[in-house]
């Protein structure tokens, strides 16, 4: 097992996520397609600004906060085998592209106004969102369209990774 340790502040830019508009693989992420309208582009292109400005890239795009962003577009949010460990067990960022696929929209926004994963995810960061910025992160992951593979299932706490993981230390009491 390999532990890397990172400052609490560079983890604290996390965030990630983001779900009846079932939409073809970059359909709607092509500026030039004649086939999706202005406020479409400009839901996805919201979407794409706030995953980046938001952090989602830091943990759920292999490489990207060690590279200083410098992953191309089609490989991100593809989730990542560098585990997150703490109290909790191990937990690993998901794959959004796949995840997303399996939802609606209405459905994704039920799920950021309620969900609670594992550390280090901010899921308090998802809540305080608006529905139309959560609506615009479901469309720009969409618009990227399925990839990559599944990342690996959380453990529990007396379960040793067989994956690298960041140390992760328990919260102050």
């Amino acid at each position: 097992m390999h532990i890397r340790s990172f400052g609490l502040l560079g983890l604290a830019a996390v965030l990630a996520l983001s779900s009846a508009v079932w939409l073809a693989p970059r359909a709607l992420g092509a500026s030039d397609s004649p086939s999706i309208s202005k406020s479409t582009k400009a839901s996805i292109d919201r979407g794409r600004y706030l995953a980046k400005i938001g952090g989602c890239n830091d943990c759920h795009t292999a490489g990207y906060a060690p590279t200083g962003g410098k992953v191309p577009e089609a490989q991100w949010l593809l989730g990542d085998q560098l585990g997150f460990r703490g109290p909790w067990g191990t937990s690993y960022p998901t794959n959004l592209r796949l995840y997303m696929q399996k939802m609606s929209e209405d459905d994704w926004v039920k799920v950021a106004r309620s969900f609670e994963p594992r550390p280090p995810m901010p899921w308090f960061n998802v809540r305080a969102m608006s529905e139309r910025d959560q609506r615009a992160i479901y469309r720009y992951v969409r618009s990227l369209g399925p990839a990559g593979s599944p990342a690996p299932d959380a453990l529990p706490p007396n379960v040793e990774p067989k994956t690298p993981v960041i140390a992760w230390p328990a919260p102050p009491k």
